[in-house]
């Protein structure tokens, strides 16, 4: 079993702070327009072409808005849920997401990523299945050096992992991702880098330049 979570509950604040000085009509980063297609709708046809079984998008600020442009999706292959409490960090909003998938290996992404892959995220995954351990390996998007890390510094989502040590290391952090990686590898959880197959696959839309970047080169 392969699931993902996709997490998309941020509140957005860097975009729309972009928006106001530019003078640009407010919008939210995941419902930007690309080739006809909300971001957000990008980033979730990618992850259910990469072979996973299914997935579950998780929701916090904004969720009704979001809710709307996510309806044609099968919900035998997406599942919508909401945070409890808006306002906590991504590590919680990917415990979350974990809690409602059946156990099995884990392909985390984050909404704002509609440029990675389906073949980068199936590359992710067979790293995972051909490692002797699965449960105590971490397939990850390399943003510096490839191969086996010794650091997780800087290093974020698009991974892979089992679901069991997501649970494990999730329980105990409420803040961002990086600091759970980095303990993760402090505790001898094995880590793999998997470089991108170009360079887009690096960029996160946070900001309207990251938003236009990506817009201009697709």
């Amino acid at each position: 079993m392969v699931s993902a979570v996709i997490t998309a509950a941020g509140k957005n604040r860097r975009m729309i702070d972009d928006l106001k000085l530019r003078g640009l009509e407010i919008n939210h980063k995941l419902l930007m327009d690309l080739q006809g297609k909300p971001v957000i709708v990008h980033t979730i046809e990618n992850v259910l072409k990469s072979g996973v079984n299914n997935c579950v998008v998780v929701l916090g600020h904004y969720s009704d808005e979001i809710t709307v442009v996510l309806k044609n999706f099968p919900d035998n292959k997406v599942k919508i849920i909401n945070n409890h409490d808006p306002n906590v960090e991504l590590s919680q909003t990917l415990l979350n997401g974990v809690q409602n998938l059946e156990s099995g290996l884990c392909l985390c992404v984050a909404a704002d990523q509609p440029t990675i892959t389906s073949k980068t995220m199936r590359r992710l995954i067979e790293k995972v299945l051909e490692y002797k351990n699965p449960e105590n390996i971490v397939s990850i998007l390399a943003r510096k050096k490839s191969g086996y890390l010794e650091s997780a510094e800087g290093l974020g989502m698009p991974f892979v992992c089992h679901s069991k040590l997501l649970l494990k290391y999730l329980h105990d952090h409420t803040d961002n991702l990086n600091p759970v990686l980095m303990e993760m590898i402090f505790n001898g959880v094995v880590f793999y880098g998997t470089p991108p197959l170009n360079e887009l696959e690096l960029v996160n839309i946070n900001r309207y330049e990251d938003y236009l970047h990506i817009k201009n080169r697709l």
